[in-house]
């Protein structure tokens, strides 16, 4: 497995797990964003590992706030760090996939696994830069299923609601001191707002993934599956 963040301490406790696990790890501190980032962490993904079955793409969060507030700045970081850094990695990535198997009837071969956001899907004023990027990212998904079927690449994106990460708990630490009231509190009454079941856990989008990544999920091409919890409400 290889594995890669801007955070390099984040990244060692990852590794540290993988290896806790019996499991091979290529670890790589990198910024995806800079320039030549996504192609040499390739390379060095196939001098390391010998080949590459399997690509999951993931990035962090984007600014929110007013449309007319927010800067060129923000902009280009937001499409640079959730969009184009997910392109230029699958453009590397992508003959290398193709490579590990067959056709349509054949060899399932390499797969694809976008982590995008239901914010694609339901745009919100204060959610310019995050919903437009993540409905790239869906146009992105349907674009390569299609190129994954002459090239025998599975290709298919989760979207996300709200999951338990730092910036949820943030968020819930923020709302019930705007409140006056306990987190637990805060938690279930933006549960209500948010219209969920419950919040998700990093645990529910990893399995998701991990069917995406399996034999199982041999018939999904060009697939966006919301993972909400309920949240979205359109068709």
């Amino acid at each position: 497995m290889a594995v890669c963040a801007r955070s390099a301490d984040q990244l060692a406790t990852l590794a540290a797990e993988i290896e806790g696990l019996g499991r091979r790890v290529h670890s790589v501190a990198v910024d995806l964003m800079a320039e030549g980032a996504p192609g040499a962490f390739v390379a060095s993904t196939l001098a390391a590992l010998g080949g590459l079955d399997l690509v999951v793409t993931n990035a962090g969060a984007t600014e929110r706030g007013n449309f007319v507030e927010l800067t060129e700045a923000q902009w280009r970081n937001g499409y640079a760090l959730k969009f184009f850094a997910h392109v230029w990695l699958l453009q590397a990535a992508w003959p290398h996939l193709a490579q590990t198997g067959g056709k349509s009837g054949g060899n399932p071969g390499g797969r694809v696994v976008l982590v995008a956001g239901i914010g694609g899907r339901t745009p919100g004023a204060e959610f310019a830069i995050g919903g437009s990027v993540n409905a790239a990212l869906l146009s992105l998904t349907k674009a390569l299923a299609e190129q994954g079927l002459k090239d025998g690449v599975r290709v298919n994106a989760i979207n996300p609601g709200p999951v338990r990460t730092d910036r949820l708990t943030r968020r819930i630490r923020s709302y019930a001191a705007e409140n006056q009231i306990s987190e637990a509190a805060a938690a279930q009454r933006m549960e209500g707002e948010f219209g969920v079941v419950r919040f998700g856990e990093v645990e529910d989008i990893a399995a998701a993934v991990a069917f995406l990544a399996g034999p199982e999920a041999d018939y999904f091409q060009g697939s966006l599956i919301d993972l909400d919890g309920g949240q979205t409400k359109t068709l």
